[in-house]
């Protein structure tokens, strides 16, 4: 089901008129602007959903925004992904042939795309796939970004001595986390991502339809849910979750839902999945669901419909899945890394956990204390309103862009 395109007047009752205000005044100085996104999917994961929503707000502000997609066989895709890994600390091995796909399908895509590319005001690149377009678009007349969404605080050394160079020639970067920056000769920004409150994976949905949802994938309404919402992705640790589950099942009788789909540029997904499904060993109470990218209801009812939403990932560039449980007004248990540690307040909004056996205490405890259950997930759906709604996201790039057309980011080069 696709997205209905909104008006940016209907967030008004989520954040209040000043917000809303703000935005208007910030775009006033940006009217006209040639703003290209550049990723490497139209579907499935973070940066899809964001740019679904972020181009159409900018154009209604008046910027002049679109949105391309690098275009890419089973090679590239292979080698990006291992450019993922490898950022992420994974060891990997590049080869030569993976570089000569990575740089072959960059000029196929600079071909297709320099002409409106050198002609944009600001261009932002999302994380490495695209990132050698700045180097093959040499007659380039606006700022050039490069949005990084994962974490590369550790990367594996060769992947970061390939990448490198074709990263230093932008003229700013944005991070998720100061940790996860890198040295770079240029000014560095920090932005958290963000979610849609009023999206279909977002907004309150009756429950009718909850419980419709539940019956469809044979839940039992007398059991607790817990339920882990991504890509089926090792750094996502599916099977660490199956394992805590396990440990507690004894003692509480709940139900595990491990929901997600694949990505366009993610090759791993079909063999990570039918890891899991080895692992479930036809447990009847482990339900994987394997969703269509555009499943945002189904999710969304998953969320509401669950007691405790769990992201253990070990490694995660922000985790919106952490998002969108604590605005549906539920606990997270989240691994202790990347940008869950901005969102799960330990002991106030979830709890963050560095194992299988932590996640199994943290969910016997909940069970024992329905009343913190309650009051979790109350001060993590304020804790959202506040920090991680698209229209605090949109403020950071709009400002941004500001300070870029100004001459900001030159001023603070020649200062370093």
């Amino acid at each position: 089901m696709a997205e209905e395109v909104k008006s940016i007047q209907l967030y008004e009752d989520v954040v209040g008129p000043a917000v809303l205000n703000q935005l208007r005044q910030l775009a006033g100085n940006l009217e006209g602007l040639k703003v290209i996104h550049v990723n490497s999917t139209k579907t499935g994961g973070g940066v899809a959903e964001i740019l679904s929503w972020m181009i159409p707000f900018m154009r209604e502000l008046g910027i002049d925004a679109s949105w391309e997609v690098i275009g890419g066989n089973k090679p590239f895709f292979h080698t990006t992904k291992l450019f993922h890994n490898g950022l992420q600390g994974n060891q990997v091995n590049l080869a030569p042939h993976h570089i000569q796909a990575y740089e072959e399908t960059n000029r196929q895509n600079a071909d297709r795309l320099r002409d409106k590319l050198e002609d944009a005001d600001i261009v932002f690149i999302h994380d490495p796939q695209p990132a050698m377009l700045l180097q093959l678009c040499p007659n380039r007349r606006g700022k050039w970004i490069w949005r990084c969404h994962i974490d590369a605080s550790q990367p594996f050394r060769p992947v970061w001595k390939y990448l490198r160079p074709h990263f230093e020639s932008y003229d700013a970067s944005i991070f998720s986390m100061a940790e996860f920056t890198r040295a770079l000769p240029h000014p560095q920004f920090l932005v958290a991502p963000s979610i849609d409150p009023l999206s279909l994976k977002n907004v309150d949905l009756p429950q009718s339809e909850i419980e419709n949802t539940c019956r469809q994938f044979g839940l039992d309404p007398d059991k607790p849910i817990l339920t882990q919402v991504s890509r089926f992705d090792r750094f996502k640790d599916p099977l660490g979750v199956i394992y805590g589950y396990r440990l507690i099942k004894k003692s509480c009788q709940a139900q595990l839902v491990l929901a997600g789909g694949g990505a366009d540029d993610d090759p791993e997904g079909a063999e990570v999945l039918r890891e899991v499904k080895e692992a479930a060993m036809d447990d009847p109470d482990i339900h994987i669901l394997l969703l269509p990218p555009d499943a945002h209801r189904t999710i969304n009812a998953l969320q509401q419909a669950s007691d405790i939403i769990i992201q253990k990932s070990t490694r995660e560039g922000f985790g919106l899945t952490v998002t969108e449980g604590l605005w549906k007004g539920k606990p997270v248990i989240g691994g202790h890394v990347g940008g869950i540690i901005l969102q799960v307040i330990n002991h106030h909004t979830g709890f963050l956990v560095n194992s299988p056996e932590g996640m199994a205490q943290r969910i016997r405890y909940l069970f024992n204390h329905r009343e913190i259950i309650d009051s979790m997930g109350e001060k993590g759906k304020e804790f959202v309103r506040e920090n991680f709604l698209l229209t605090r996201h949109l403020r950071e790039y709009l400002t941004l862009m500001v300070g870029l057309r100004r001459g900001f980011a030159d001023r603070l080069i020649a200062a370093a």
